[in-house]
């Protein structure tokens, strides 16, 4: 009895340091991968929320990694074809109304994505949550009825970000992005994302349901409903081009 009591306090011993030896920025790698996975293909609903009107835009969406992105609106009617692209540094808009390609440039990624509350950073996926970011654990807190790792991610010197800090909530057993907050260079809050309504895509499980609030716009809100999700779909390299951008569909 006395061997089986000495062992299972190694075992435990063991399992507690391995779950500690878990660094803030692994955390947010291995969220970052379950939300993003391999390669994607989705469709969502945005609505943006005003207090005297609202909006919703029905979308596609395919990405690679951090290097690629395509975003296709298929409503309403007056956006419908209209075509984002994110292809390594460059990005681009396809406006089949007027014929043009639009190159975005870098200035114009905290700005609104079609009026909404999501910035054309968070659409294009330009920043990387894991890449040009340093993370620090800062505590554990509960989200939703779940416990979470509260990390706090500052951006590097030479990072080509948004925020000036962003605090993110993930659940230590899922990994889910439940709760986040972002802030300028002033640490004042611009924004928090709030994730909630799980649901099974493709081979994991996620929130369906993100919503965005404005720290000083009160009454303005973003909605996003996930439609379909699937992840790890072949998706070649050559699928994210300016060619492609006014055939796809």
């Amino acid at each position: 009895m006395k061997l089986i009591t000495i062992l299972l306090a190694l075992l435990t011993g063991l399992s507690t340091g391995l779950a500690q030896e878990m660094t803030a920025k692994q955390i947010v790698q291995k969220a970052d991968d379950l939300q993003r996975g391999k390669t994607n293909k989705g469709e969502m609903s945005m609505t943006i929320i005003r207090p005297k009107w609202e909006r919703t835009i029905t979308l596609k969406n395919w990405s690679k990694g951090t290097k690629y992105s395509m975003t296709y609106i298929t409503s309403p009617a007056k956006d419908k074809g209209q075509v984002f692209l994110k292809r390594e540094n460059e990005m681009w808009q396809w406006v089949p109304s007027i014929s043009r390609m639009i190159k975005i440039p870098p200035s114009m990624m905290s700005q609104g994505w079609m009026g909404s509350d999501y910035t054309n950073d968070d659409i294009l996926k330009e920043s990387s949550i894991v890449v040009d970011y340093n993370h620090k654990l800062i505590g554990e807190e509960q989200v939703a009825g779940l416990d979470c790792y509260k990390i706090e991610l500052i951006p590097k010197e030479d990072a080509a970000v948004v925020w000036g800090k962003v605090i993110k909530w993930v659940s230590k057993n899922e990994f889910w992005q439940l709760k986040t907050e972002y802030y300028d260079e002033d640490d004042d809050l611009i924004r928090t994302e709030q994730a909630s309504e799980i649901k099974q895509f493709s081979d994991r499980k996620l929130p369906s349901k993100m919503e965005i609030i404005p720290a000083d716009k009160p009454g303005n809100r973003t909605v996003v409903y996930v439609l379909s999700s699937d992840f790890n779909v072949k998706l070649d390299d050559s699928f994210f081009s300016q060619q492609n951008m006014k055939r796809v569909r």
